[in-house]
């Protein structure tokens, strides 16, 4: 089983720190005060972060699945600085022991930390071991493609069942926009890598509208990774990139969900303000990130004073919705 191999990579990363076996798109977050041990750097096993200060004003309660070397948990705890804060679940033991190690060295680099802060749970992404309703901010950084459709699902599922309402599950995960050829999408080992499971954003974007997320903001979109044709015996190079996107659990409105992907929209005319009648004004040479359904139907209008962007798949706030 493809998640058998997944546990026993993993395993063998979390007593050996295999630097290689991933490749973080985003540089690492320094911030006043923070000190992250050596080992915990080099079991940063993601393809982005998922650490977003304007996610984590007041405290909020954090669940992280896929611990890895707990950087990302600690991160957290910079945030949210009280007992039982953060909660990483992880399904190999050699990792949560990993992590534990990592913890009482970042203690002795950081006076604020109180590994009191994070607790660490086994437990499976497919069945979480938290109550409904029980977090304000779910994350997980290049796990879920390792999973196949109907794990995903459920998966995702769990995470917005222990969502609060109105709380985001924010994620970084490779993508792919060409076919991935089947031979490489049933290869345990590169699934288990973060690499064949790889979908394409849109089939990503809906898996979350699906399961019921009302706003999705794509934040970032990055080259990652290329699959060799010679290496791997296929007809041509796959290009992998890598994605973070946050998920909140908004109810979807009647004309379905506000997705943002970078678009902008510019009213340059004569009047003081561009009012369309459903909840958005622009005002001259001021520009508004809108969401694509907003940005649809502003260029349905057909105006020569409204400038309105393509996606650039960098999104940092500030929307119409």
């Amino acid at each position: 089983m493809y998640l058998e191999t997944t546990k026993e990579i993993y395993k063998e990363a979390a007593i050996n720190p295999d630097i290689g076996l991933c490749c973080t798109t985003t540089p690492v977050w320094q911030l006043p005060g923070l000190n992250i041990p050596k080992k915990m750097l080099e079991m940063n096993y993601g393809c982005g972060s998922t650490v977003h200060p304007r996610d984590l004003a007041n405290n909020p309660r954090i669940l992280y699945v896929g611990v890895g070397g707990g950087m990302e948990l600690l991160q957290f705890a910079y945030f949210s600085r009280y007992k039982h804060a953060v909660i990483g679940v992880d399904a190999v033991e050699e990792m949560l022991e990993a992590s534990r190690g990592n913890f009482a060295k970042a203690e002795t680099l950081n006076p604020w930390f109180d590994g009191a802060f994070i607790d660490l749970l086994k437990g499976d992404a497919l069945n979480l071991p938290l109550e409904d309703h029980s977090v304000d901010l779910a994350a997980q950084n290049c796990l879920f493609n390792i999973f196949k459709q109907d794990d995903l699902t459920e998966a995702l599922k769990e995470m917005y069942r222990v969502l609060k309402p109105h709380g985001k599950l924010v994620m970084s995960d490779p993508i792919c926009e060409q076919e991935m050829p089947n031979e490489l999408r049933e290869n345990e080992k590169l699934r288990a890598i973060c690499l064949s499971g790889a979908i394409p954003l849109n089939d990503y974007v809906n898996m979350l509208t699906d399961i019921g997320f009302g706003t999705i903001e794509i934040r970032a979109r990055r080259p990652y990774r290329i699959l060799p044709s010679k290496k791997y015996n296929i007809k041509e190079n796959i290009y992998i990139e890598s994605v973070e996107v946050a998920a909140i659990k908004d109810p979807i409105p009647e004309d379905g969900p506000c997705i943002f992907t970078g678009r902008t929209a510019i009213y340059f005319g004569r009047k003081d303000y561009f009012d369309d009648n459903n909840g958005h004004v622009l005002m001259p040479n001021q520009p508004m990130a809108v969401c694509d359904k907003t940005a649809r139907n502003l260029d349905s209008l057909g105006r020569d004073d409204i400038h309105v962007s393509p996606s650039t798949y960098f999104y940092d706030g500030g929307g119409c919705c």
